[in-house]
C-alpha cells in the first residue's frame, strides 16, 4: 500500500494543476464575444473557399502505404540490433517477415496500387439504367 502513495500524490498534484489553469483562464479570459472572434484564423490570412477540398484517392493509398512499410523498418531495425542474440531463429523469422513484405509490394503493383494518373478498367462498360443518358 505504501508504494501506490507517490502515484496517488502525483494524480492529486496534476488534478490541482488542470483544475487551477482552467480556473485561472475562466477568471483571467476575455470575454468578448463578436463577429471576429467566431471565424476561423488561419497563419493571420482569413479563410475564404469551403475547406472541404478534393483530393485524388492515390493520396491516401501512398499515405497508408508508407505507414505500413515504415512501420516495419522499425521491426527491422530492432531485430538489427539484437542480431546476434537472435541467432539464425530470428533470422528466419525475419525473411519470412521481408518475404511477407515483398509478396504485399509485388500484390501492389499487380494491382496498379501505386499508378498515379487515370485508371484503366477492363472488362465491359456498364450501361445506364436511364435512357435519357444512353445515347
Amino acid at each position: 500500500m505504501t508504494s501506490l502513495w507517490p502515484f496517488v500524490v502525483y494524480f492529486i498534484a496534476v488534478l490541482l494543476l488542470v483544475a487551477t489553469m482552467l480556473g485561472l483562464s475562466w477568471i483571467l479570459g476575455q470575454r468578448r464575444a463578436n463577429k471576429a472572434t467566431d471565424m476561423p484564423f488561419e497563419s493571420g490570412v482569413l479563410s475564404v473557399g469551403s475547406p472541404q477540398i478534393h483530393m485524388a484517392v492515390e493520396f491516401y493509398l501512398v499515405a497508408i502505404f508508407f505507414v505500413i512499410f515504415d512501420l516495419e523498418t522499425v521491426f527491422i531495425f530492432a531485430w538489427a540490433v539484437a542480431f546476434f542474440e537472435l541467432g539464425w531463429e530470428g533470422f528466419a523469422a525475419v525473411l519470412a517477415f521481408i518475404v511477407v513484405l515483398a509478396v504485399a509490394l509485388v500484390y501492389e503493383l499487380s494491382t496498379g496500387a501505386l499508378d498515379w494518373g487515370l485508371k484503366t478498367r477492363t472488362g465491359k462498360p456498364q450501361q445506364s439504367s436511364h435512357p435519357e443518358v444512353q445515347g
